[in-house]
């Protein structure tokens, strides 16, 4: 039987995970301007100085066809199978372009997350469990498609500015929740985001909300990975948000990761969500 091999764009902010199991990422091309970098080039302290210099927001860009053939072909050369996650199709041309990339390979099975950021990274990571399992490329690409549903992914955002400059929300929701001090959860829903409670107040204080509201609407979450994912939120907040699940759950291994660059890139700074398995719908 050949070996199968989990890779993942560079949405999926688990840098340390992956290290450790052998998982590699193809990086986002990112744009600040007239400089042009990839997604670990450019690192989410760039973004935050080019926009308190620039107020202007990054850009991302999809993956080519082209960089997802060589990637492709460079980890199939030994003769092994992969599965490989793209960020949510509703949200980039990526998923598209790997697919055109991996017909033209063999035993390439392109997985559409419809996520990002920790949300796409539990599906890697049960996709590495089930190949440490033995299971074949087409049954983990199987199997982890029947659980995609199952992503709890939302986050709440500090500022609307990075979403309705990156063209994720209307300049109107941006403004009335600008003037009216709102902080926004956005739940990602069928690959796409959108807009779940609204908080009032500051964000350290919406941010607890947040939490509780979503440990009580998804209430069985599976304990092996539970993400709390944020840009730069404050340690204090942090360290909240940990106390809160443990309340809750006691025997949950929480893992904090830190966003990359392209997830910062739409979000910007002081973003935090809290992720896992949900498996009862």
């Amino acid at each position: 039987m050949s070996k199968v091999k989990i890779t993942s764009d560079s949405i999926s902010d688990l840098g340390h995970l992956f290290a450790e199991r052998g998982i590699a990422c193809l990086p986002i091309p990112i744009i600040l301007g007239d400089r042009e970098g990839l997604d670990g080039e450019i690192t989410p302290d760039d973004i935050y100085a080019y926009f308190n210099e620039t107020k202007t927001t990054p850009k991302t860009s999809a993956i080519t066809p082209e960089a997802y053939y060589e990637f492709f072909k460079a980890q199939t050369a030994d003769g092994s199978e992969l599965v490989h996650f793209t960020l949510s199709s509703e949200m980039s041309s990526c998923y598209r372009n790997a697919c055109q990339a991996a017909s033209e390979c063999g035993g390439v099975y392109v997985v559409d997350s419809h996520n990002l950021s920790t949300g796409a990274g539990l599906l890697v990571l049960y996709a590495d469990d089930l190949a440490s399992a033995g299971e074949n490329g087409a049954a983990i690409a199987r199997m982890v498609n029947a659980r995609r549903d199952a992503v709890q992914a939302s986050f709440v955002v500090d500022t609307m500015t990075f979403l309705y400059k990156g063209g994720r929300c209307s300049g109107i929701a941006a403004f009335v929740a600008s003037v009216l001090n709102i902080k926004p959860s956005i739940i990602v829903s069928n690959g796409k985001m959108v807009v779940g409670k609204k908080y009032m107040g500051s964000t350290d204080k919406a941010i607890i909300k947040y939490v509780a509201d979503t440990l009580k609407s998804y209430s069985h979450p599976d304990l092996r990975y539970v993400f709390v994912t944020h840009t730069s939120a404050r340690p204090e907040v942090v360290a909240k948000v940990k106390e809160e699940i443990l309340a809750a759950y006691p025997d949950a291994n929480i893992i904090e990761t830190i966003a990359g660059a392209t997830i910062t890139s739409h979000c910007g700074k002081g973003t935090l969500g809290v992720l896992y398995f949900n498996d009862a719908q």
